[in-house]
C-alpha cells in the first residue's frame, strides 16, 4: 500500500506549524475558563469536556494559543528516527535534533530522574494534575522514542536523555502491591493505578535495563508485567483499570497493553507469558475492527472513533507481520479515507452524525505521524 502522497501531506502540515498545536485537554490554559471554574473540580470537568466535544475550535476566542506538547514531541521524534533509519537524509536528522533539544528543555523539574507532563491543567474525577506534572505514560513514550532515536541515528544526547526516566519511574511513583506483583501509579500525586500506565512504564525499565547494571530495573518490571497479567480476564482482555467505575474494555488501550507486553518478549523477557500475548492479540483483532476495516472504539460499541482506534491498531499491527497485513492495510486505507484532510492534517473523532475536524497536534497529528511511519518502516524493510 503506497502512503507516500498521505505521509509527505502531512509532514508538510506538521512542519508548517512547527509541532505547535491545540489538545483536546487544554480548556484550562483559558484564562477566561480559569476564571469561570472557580477551581472547582465539576466546572473544570464542565468545560473540558465541552471544549473537547465540541466540532468547531473555540480556543482562539477563549485565548489558548497553540503550544508544544512533550508527548506530541515525543512522537513526532519516534517518527523521524523511522524515516532516518529508512533514508538517511539529513533534514530528517535536523528534525531530530530540534525535537532532542525541545524535549530536553520541557523536562519536569524536581524529580529523581528525567520525565515529562501536559502543557495544560488537567482535571479528572479522580485528580487534578497541575501543568507540567509528570506522567508515567507521557515519560514512557517519550523514553521509547528516545531509544529509539538512539538506535537509528547513534546521537548519544538521546540515551543520555533516555536513561534518567527510570529513576523517575523508580524513585517517584506510587506503587500498588499484590502478591509479589506491582502496579505504577499514573503520577506522583495520585493513587490511580491504571493497566496501560503500569504497563508502558515497565516496558520502559526492561528496554533500559540492557544498558545499566542495575538488577533491580528486571526484577521490577517483571513484578509490574505480572500485575497486568494476573488481571488480564479469561477472553484475553482487560480493563481500563480494576478500579470500580473503570471496567470498560477499549481499543487504543488494548493496542498500548499488548505492545509494551510485545517489548518483553521481543528482548527474551517473560516468555512464559506468550500465550496470554496471543490471546491479548486475537482479542484485539476479533473485537474492534469491522470487516471493511472500520476500527471500533469498544470492543461492543462502534462510536466515537477517536482517531487513536486506527493509529494504535496501524502501529501495532504493522509490527506483528505478514499474518496481520490484511487488516493493518484495512484499517490505514480507512484512516486515510475517512480521518485525513486536504491540507493534510487528520481529524479528532467521528460519531455517527458527524466528524470532529479540530487539528489536534499531539493527539491526532502526532499519532498519525507515529501510525504512518511505522507502517512505512515495516513496509520497506519488508516485515509486512
Amino acid at each position: 500500500m503506497d502512503i507516500s502522497h498521505s505521509l509527505k501531506k502531512l509532514i508538510e502540515y506538521i512542519g508548517k506549524e512547527d509541532f505547535k498545536g491545540h489538545d483536546p485537554y487544554d480548556a484550562l490554559n483559558s484564562p477566561i475558563v480559569r476564571l469561570l471554574s472557580f477551581s472547582q473540580t465539576y466546572l473544570r470537568i464542565g468545560f473540558l469536556q465541552s471544549l473537547k466535544r465540541a466540532p468547531l475550535n473555540l480556543r482562539p476566542l477563549l485565548l489558548i494559543n497553540k503550544s508544544h506538547n512533550p508527548k506530541g514531541l515525543g512522537l513526532f521524534l519516534w517518527g523521524y528516527a523511522k524515516l532516518y533509519r529508512i533514508e538517511n537524509r539529513p533534514e530528517y536528522l535536523e528534525k531530530i535534533r530540534y525535537l532532542l533539544v525541545l524535549l530536553n528543555s520541557l523536562k519536569s523539574s524536581g524529580y529523581s530522574g528525567h520525565c515529562w507532563g501536559y502543557n495544560f491543567d488537567w482535571q479528572s474525577r479522580a485528580f487534578f494534575l497541575p501543568k507540567y506534572t509528570p506522567t508515567v505514560v507521557n515519560s514512557s513514550f517519550i523514553g521509547h522514542a528516545l531509544l529509539d532515536a538512539y538506535e537509528h541515528t547513534g546521537i548519544k544526547e538521546a540515551l543520555e536523555l533516555a536513561i534518567p526516566v527510570k529513576d523517575f519511574i523508580l524513585n517517584d511513583l506510587h506503587r500498588y502491591e499484590e502478591n509479589g506483583a506491582i502496579c505504577f501509579s499514573y503520577s506522583p500525586i495520585d493513587h490511580y493505578f491504571v493497566h496501560n500506565a503500569n504497563l508502558l512504564g515497565a516496558s520502559f525499565l526492561i528496554r533500559i535495563s540492557k544498558f545499566t547494571e542495575e538488577k533491580n530495573l528486571k526484577d521490577t518490571a517483571l513484578a509490574s508485567l505480572a500485575y497486568a497479567i494476573n488481571h488480564q480476564r479469561e477472553d484475553g482482555s482487560w480493563f481500563y483499570a480494576e478500579k470500580e467505575g473503570a471496567h470498560w474494555i477499549d481499543s487504543f488501550h488494548t493496542g498500548f497493553n499488548l505492545q509494551a507486553l510485545k517489548y518483553f518478549l521481543d528482548i527474551g523477557h517473560g516468555e512464559e507469558y506468550r500465550p496470554q500475548f496471543n490471546k491479548g492479540v486475537k482479542f484485539y483483532a476479533d473485537h474492534f475492527f469491522l470487516e471493511d476495516g472500520t476500527p471500533k472504539y469498544f470492543h461492543n460499541r462502534v462510536y466515537p472513533i477517536d482517531i487513536h482506534c486506527p493509529t494504535q491498531a496501524v502501529v501495532f499491527f504493522s509490527q506483528m507481520g505478514p499474518d496481520y497485513r490484511m487488516l493493518t492495510e484495512k484499517v490505514l486505507a480507512w484512516l486515510i479515507e475517512n480521518m485525513q484532510d486536504r491540507e493534510g492534517y487528520f481529524y479528532f473523532q467521528k460519531t455517527k452524525f458527524y466528524t470532529n475536524k479540530v487539528p489536534y497536534m499531539r493527539w491526532s497529528q502526532a499519532w498519525a505521524f507515529h501510525a504512518l511511519t511505522e507502517y512505512y518502516l515495516t513496509q520497506r524493510l519488508n516485515l509486512i
